[in-house]
């Protein structure tokens, strides 16, 4: 009895299958010592660089073709764009100012709703902003009034931030007490470097302003964990509860945006915060208790 029992569970008497199973993954314990939320902001960094590196082989227009998403290519054929604009960023400010969003934002989300959660909802919120924003881009934007609303559907847009306004909705309703700061400076600067481009377009003074403003960016994101409270007040942080967070970063840019041609895709925005406040909705309905009992935690 005792050897049966003993062969049995000898490694070559254990089935293909479950041999398998007790195998190690070491792919699986590299990639579990990381976030989701960090292995996404490493992709979209690498991507940043790899285009930078092809970019001066293949040309602008042709890398943005092939990866951006714009309304008229999608509705031509080039589907593939609204996942893969979700990693392309127009420059270093773009990019670091979305990884530090989502690099708070998406660990927080992660910790709540859990990992392999989170990475769908992540995909497929980015993927439905995106697919709000030519949607609304190829049949309203074709107007003069209707491309400062919802954009031209000539224009390219590229980013994480449809996906990471999905995570502020999730958040919005699922802790709408809690505490949260939005950096004003950088938005300011995005509108000012907008309105002077528009006013002075032939101004030999504009690739000055904009490395300044890239500067700044930089600099903003660094004040804002500064221990000195004077250097932080340089990115002007807004305090506010993470229910208004969503409607300040939309409302006024689209108002602002009927005046002055913004580099900001508003309706992909506005996409992924539906996407967002419809799963958060879903949660709140499936797990009552716990949901309560987040909202509860982070009201204090």
């Amino acid at each position: 009895m005792d050897k049966w029992f003993e062969n049995k569970f000898e490694k070559n008497e254990l089935r293909e299958y479950t041999r398998k199973q007790l195998k190690p993954n070491y792919f699986e314990s590299v990639a579990r010592k990381f976030s989701v939320t960090n292995w996404l902001i490493l992709i979209n960094t690498l991507v940043f660089i790899l285009v930078m590196v092809l970019l001066p082989f293949f040309g602008e227009e042709k890398m943005m073709g092939l990866l951006a998403l714009q309304a008229n290519a999608f509705f031509s054929g080039s589907l593939w764009t609204v996942f893969t604009s979700m990693f392309m960023h127009g420059n270093f400010a773009h990019l670091l100012f979305n990884m530090i969003s989502l690099f708070f934002i998406g660990n927080f989300v992660e910790r709540i709703i859990g990992r392999k959660k989170f990475f769908w909802f992540y995909l497929i919120s980015g993927i439905l902003a995106g697919f709000f924003y030519v949607l609304l881009s190829y049949f309203f934007g074709i107007s003069e009034l209707g491309a400062r609303i919802f954009v031209s559907p000539d224009t390219f847009a590229v980013g994480a931030s449809g996906a990471i306004f999905a995570l502020l909705g999730l958040l919005a309703v699922l802790t709408p007490k809690n505490r949260v700061y939005l950096i004003m400076g950088p938005l300011i600067a995005i509108i000012f470097q907008a309105l002077i481009g528009q006013l002075f377009p032939s101004s030999r003074f504009l690739p000055l302003l904009d490395l300044l403003i890239t500067v700044y960016f930089v600099v903003s994101v660094f004040a804002i964990f500064s221990f000195s409270s004077s250097f932080r007040k340089l990115a002007l942080p807004l305090e506010m509860p993470f229910w208004v967070l969503p409607i300040i970063a939309i409302v006024p840019l689209v108002i602002i945006g009927l005046f002055v041609d913004l580099p900001i895709g508003n309706t992909a925005h506005l996409g992924g915060l539906l996407v967002g406040l419809v799963y958060a909705s879903y949660l709140k309905e499936k797990y009552p208790n716990k949901t309560r009992h987040l909202s509860v935690m982070f009201s204090k």
